[in-house]
């Protein structure tokens, strides 16, 4: 088995230009996050507070508590 056919699914080339675009995406990430670190920091930082919020409440306001990691986990998608 050639090292081609065991990176692409088994339906053959006709997926291979999906994983070039997912790998292009990727690589689009990566030189973003190069360029502008400040803005994955800040990011990070917002995520955090938001979790900290989350444990803070947890016992009192378990929805609210649910609904701050809920936003924590979309932040930078």
């Amino acid at each position: 088995m050639t090292r081609l056919s065991q990176t692409l699914p088994s339906t053959g080339f006709a997926s291979a230009p999906s994983g070039l675009m997912k790998f292009v995406r990727d690589t689009a990430f990566m030189i973003d996050a190069m360029l502008f670190p400040g803005r994955i920091i800040a990011e990070v930082s917002e995520m955090r507070a938001l979790q900290k919020q989350a444990a803070r409440i947890e016992a009192t306001d378990p929805a609210r508590a649910a609904v701050l990691r809920q936003r924590a986990a979309r932040i930078g998608l």
